[in-house]
């Protein structure tokens, strides 16, 4: 049997070949679907002709599917189907009320900044889904780049095109263990830590890259005795007595550490919002970007001199 191509079938030839199996009469499947008797009787006549055999039967009583036809409409039923939750699946992504935001964020805000944010955000959308990946910065950029997220939380601002909401700023603080002969005073040079043991981060973009431009700054070279992806656990070796190291203030106490402040320009932290300026935004995701925008910090302090949340494009 060879099957000839001459127009292929649409989606909505299908429901009519599933809307004349169900009525069983060309008059009544017309009418329903709201053409003439011909044009109907012309569009299974293609049908037929595109998939090179008899679909319906014909009979003083109606029309009926033969063998091939049950196929055909199998497939049309399944066909459809597939289509119309195609279609639903979208229109509910695309939808700012009932879409989706891909939302990546690095680990060491997880319990600080991201709880606040999303608490909000679902009190003004509370049927926008929000998808959350926890990765190291190098994993969101690449992330980002991809399309497997939308938006990011993350620090420093990424170079490259890539717009910036500037959030919440961190200010630095040596950690050192209770007890420490630095404990008790109320601020350190860095170069009063160079014999110290130090413990941080693992080398790459983000908080690492941030680190060492703030020691070489001060032409400090640390002597590293232990490195991890998890800021939480190097506040926990500090605590224990394993080296000092460089943390945001908001992750100090949970380990008996104490921070004390640093005599150092820069030592800080800017965590904000990043997107690809050199594609668009979904319409949830940019209703995420807007709310943000509009509402600030949520209760964190702005970044000096910006006394506004207002998006930065990449220049």
């Amino acid at each position: 049997m060879q099957i000839t191509y001459n127009r292929c079938m649409q989606i909505e030839d299908l429901r009519s070949l599933l809307s004349l199996a169900d009525y069983g009469q060309v008059t009544d499947a017309a009418a329903m679907l709201r053409v003439s008797q011909p044009t109907l009787s012309r569009l299974l006549a293609r049908a037929e002709n595109e998939l090179g055999t008899r679909l319906f039967e014909r009979s003083a009583d109606g029309v009926h599917p033969n063998p091939y036809g049950e196929v055909v409409l199998a497939a049309a039923r399944d066909i459809t189907s597939r289509y119309d939750q195609l279609r639903g699946d979208l229109a509910e992504l695309l939808d700012p009320d009932t879409g989706t935001v891909r939302l990546a964020f690095v680990d060491s805000i997880a319990t600080s900044l991201i709880p606040g944010i999303l608490h909000e955000f679902r009190r003004e959308a509370p049927r926008v889904r929000v998808a959350l990946r926890q990765e190291p910065g190098h994993e969101i950029l690449r992330d980002l780049a991809s399309g497997l997220s939308e938006l990011a939380f993350t620090s420093p601002r990424p170079p490259g095109p890539y717009g910036w909401l500037p959030l919440q700023r961190q200010r630095l603080v040596l950690v050192v263990p209770a007890g420490h002969r630095l404990a008790a005073r109320r601020r350190v040079r860095l170069d009063e830590i160079a014999d110290e043991d130090f413990v941080t981060v693992s080398r790459g973009p983000g908080f690492r890259t941030l680190l060492d431009e703030l020691l070489q700054a001060e032409g400090v070279l640390p002597r590293i005795s232990f490195e991890s992806a998890d800021l939480a656990t190097i506040e926990g070796l500090v605590g224990v007595g394993l080296g000092v190291s460089i943390l945001p203030e908001q992750l100090i106490g949970a380990s008996s550490t104490v921070g004390v402040a640093l005599a150092a320009a820069g030592a800080e932290r800017v965590i904000g919002l990043t997107w690809r300026t050199d594609r668009s935004l979904s319409p949830a995701a940019a209703r995420f970007l807007e709310f943000l925008g509009q509402h600030g910090p949520f209760g964190y302090d702005h970044p000096a001199g910006h006394s506004g949340a207002e998006p930065e494009a990449a220049p």
